[in-house]
């Protein structure tokens, strides 16, 4: 089992002393560091505790001009070391690490009193009862160990308390989507760039192709070798701190983030919960109808910090825009800071990549549909429509009252909105045109008006799925209504050449003959549609019932036949023949022998 913590508390209560003495490494890597006796840089450490548990400590700088540091390393952390020392007390950077302890969710740790021995018993219950205090306050009631580091005292103690922390922890899922936020990136002569970072879930081999998202660019990259814990590793689960060698890759920034590709959704622009953590809010939490959001603000996710606007949208919620694109899912946990002040908030992701806010009234309302609760219905409401992949990608469970479209999620309301539009549109184009095979599908599509965000490729796989359980259909690319089909005004037209066939089957009427009875190209195919006349090549038209009684007087000619002796049986012409003949050819029914002679196919 595998296990990364991170140290929080004031500067120079002794956390880097700490991780030392547990370690036996020093987190501390500059020179500089030592030096000062100040934690300047994200330090690392491991030890393996009794019964086989690893450890790795992630030991963050604990002066406030570093907070940006400390929050990198905090981020990915599962659970916080909070250390406050004996001689010292409570102090006011305690209370900004608490905040941002709050503010990303973490609910377990350990409390250790540090440099226990430069203060007496009762000096070390009062700080242990107020450090408790505050640390229950915030969502932390945990169990609280008192060390003197450098003299080794209660060391063995708190190694224990480490060990059921561990065991305490929920298990990481090794098949989960790769996230890694990088806090170091180095190159290695010989090797190569070097990205380091906590592996909270999920799996990284050797030879993977990852993506690599950096300052707004992205880029596929391939694992060239893994180091956990000084040693290499073919593959590395969670939760570990983690060295990828990466091939063939130059000048990575700090804040740089492995992916799975695929995985996570990319945008510059979340909408949030966002709630006030510490300072003189620490015994509540506030909305932003009770104070003043800064327009700009620094945003910390994970290991990254970067300025993003603020929008506040009403009560507790608020849309934040970045200049880059961030990988998130929906529930992701951020810190909001405003480096002015000082304050921070807690940020919780609701929706991502929104769209854009135009109408008036349109910020309360969409803060009032994030406040309704089932996020998955939220976004699907607001969109109309979503693909599959990307409700995987978002983290979001199936959505309530939606429709499952081939590979889309489609909001209900939506779905009978368009249903509605489209029956509407095919009747009034049944109204313009008595006589037309229906609207071409394309058409249709663009009559359900989807909203410009969804691909224009939607519109007629929907069109397809919506005629289902109407009086609509297709035929031939397009949708009609067969309850409006009809002939209008050619009816007594058609009917005069119905019976004129009935009389005799194979007469059938000239061009002009047609043309006297207005009977052009749209009325033709509408009696053909309707199944009340066979339409042939050169405008020659016939009962449908013709074919079948042609055959049976042909089938009494000597086999094969010649066109004439077709012909003469059929009592027509060359003009009604040929096209007839043709036709029962095309329909297996008969056969041509050589260039002049058919059979009938029996």
């Amino acid at each position: 089992m595998r296990r990364v913590l991170a140290t929080a508390g004031h500067v120079d209560h002794g956390k880097s002393t700490l991780v030392r003495a547990l370690t036996g490494r020093d987190p501390d890597r500059l020179s500089e560091e030592r030096d000062r006796g100040l934690t300047i840089e994200l330090g690392y450490a491991w030890t393996r505790l009794p019964g086989g548990v690893e450890i790795a400590f992630v030991d963050v700088p604990g002066h406030q001009r570093f907070v940006g540091t400390m929050l990198s390393g905090l981020g990915p952390a599962p659970a916080v070391v909070f250390v406050v020392a004996a001689d010292q007390g409570w102090q006011a950077q305690s209370s900004e690490h608490l905040a941002a302890v709050q503010a990303l969710g973490i609910t377990d740790g350990l409390l250790v009193i540090t440099r226990c021995d430069l203060a007496d018993d009762d000096r070390i219950a009062a700080v242990r009862g107020e450090a408790g205090q505050h640390l229950a306050g915030a969502g932390l009631d945990v169990p609280a160990v008192e060390v003197a580091a450098a003299k080794g005292a209660g060391l063995d103690d708190l190694r224990t308390a480490l060990a059921d922390l561990a065991a305490r922890l929920p298990e990481p899922d090794p098949t989960a989507a790769v996230r890694l936020w990088c806090d170091r990136a180095f190159s290695v002569s010989g090797a190569g760039t070097v990205v380091t970072g906590t592996l909270g879930g999920g799996t990284v081999r050797t030879g993977d192709r990852l993506l690599l998202l950096d300052r707004g660019t992205i880029r596929e990259v391939t694992v060239r070798g893994l180091h956990s814990q000084d040693e290499a590793q073919e593959a590395v689960g969670p939760v570990s701190r983690i060295a990828v060698n990466l091939r063939r890759v130059d000048d990575v920034g700090r804040s740089a983030v492995l992916l799975t590709p695929d995985a996570w959704e990319l945008a510059p622009t979340v909408d949030v919960r966002l709630t006030e953590v510490g300072g003189s809010h620490a015994t509540g939490s506030h909305g932003l109808k009770e104070m003043r959001t800064p327009k700009q603000a620094t945003l910390h996710v994970g290991s990254v910090d970067v300025p993003v606007h603020v929008r506040p949208l009403g009560d507790d919620f608020a849309r934040l825009s970045a200049g880059v694109a961030l990988p998130w899912r929906v529930g992701d946990r951020a810190i909001l800071r405003d480096p002015g002040s000082r304050r921070l908030w807690a940020v919780r992701v609701l929706d991502i990549d929104p769209l854009s806010l135009t109408r008036r009234g349109a910020a309360a309302r969409r803060a009032e549909a994030l406040a309704g609760g089932d996020l998955a219905t939220t976004r699907l409401r607001s969109r109309s429509a979503e693909h599959v992949d990307t409700f995987e990608r978002l983290g979001l469970t199936e959505p309530d009252a939606a429709v499952r479209q081939g590979d889309w999620w489609i909001d209900a309301d939506a779905w009978a909105q368009w249903r509605d539009r489209l029956t509407e549109a095919v009747a009034a184009h049944h109204d313009d045109d008595r006589l037309s095979a229906g609207m071409p599908v394309a058409e249709a599509a663009r009559a359900l008006r989807l909203p410009g965000h969804l691909p224009a490729v939607l519109g007629p796989e929907l069109v397809r799925a919506l005629v289902s359980g109407t009086r609509l259909t297709i035929t031939d690319g397009r949708v009609h209504d067969a309850a409006a089909a009809g002939l209008s005004h050619a009816e007594p037209a058609v009917a005069a050449v119905e019976g004129r066939l009935t009389e005799s089957p194979f007469d059938a009427p000239e061009r002009g003959d047609l043309d006297d009875l207005g009977l052009g190209a749209a009325e033709l195919a509408a009696a053909a549609r309707l199944g009340r006349l066979l339409r042939l090549p050169d405008d020659v038209v016939l009962l449908p019932s013709g074919p079948a009684q042609a055959m049976r007087l042909l089938a009494g000619l000597e086999q094969p036949f010649t066109l004439s002796a077709a012909r003469q049986a059929l009592g027509t012409t060359r003009r009604v023949a040929v096209p007839l003949l043709e036709h029962l050819d095309s329909r297996g029914w008969t056969r041509r022998v050589d260039g002049s002679l058919r059979e009938v196919v029996r």
